[in-house]
């Protein structure tokens, strides 16, 4: 009987977790503010860690780039703490990424929310 999960896929899940954690007690760069681990793909070999992060309350572009390099710059940092939180032989090399897909679906809703309302308004003209 095949296994459920991938074991890169469980120690992604255990990473998420202790990255949420870690970045939130442990890392006091005011320039961050909150960031929410969106999601982790680990290498089969387990050596690479490609993070997906968003920022909550974030003004532009630029300053979510500038978040992320902040972030490159203490994951060295971050991933000694993480190798104290988890249990395996290595602990991957992190690279944090900024996550578009959830600033597209928020766009993408509210298009669908505005042509929604559109439809109702000209619904409601056409029964006049």
């Amino acid at each position: 009987m095949p296994r459920e999960f991938k074991r890169s896929d469980r120690v992604a899940d255990a990473i998420q977790r202790s990255l949420a954690q870690i970045i939130q007690m442990e890392v006091r760069d005011p320039r961050l503010g909150m960031v929410n681990v969106n999601a982790v793909s680990v290498t089969k070999d387990l050596s690479i860690a490609k993070v997906y992060v968003t920022f909550v309350g974030n003004d532009s572009p630029a300053e979510d780039k500038d978040k992320v390099e902040v972030l490159n710059k203490a994951a060295n940092f971050i991933r000694t703490l993480m190798s104290k939180d988890l249990n395996i032989r290595t602990t991957p090399r992190l690279t944090f990424v900024y996550d578009k897909s959830v600033v597209q679906g928020q766009e993408l809703s509210d298009l669908i929310a505005r042509a929604v309302s559109s439809d109702k308004s000209h619904q409601g003209d056409d029964k006049e």
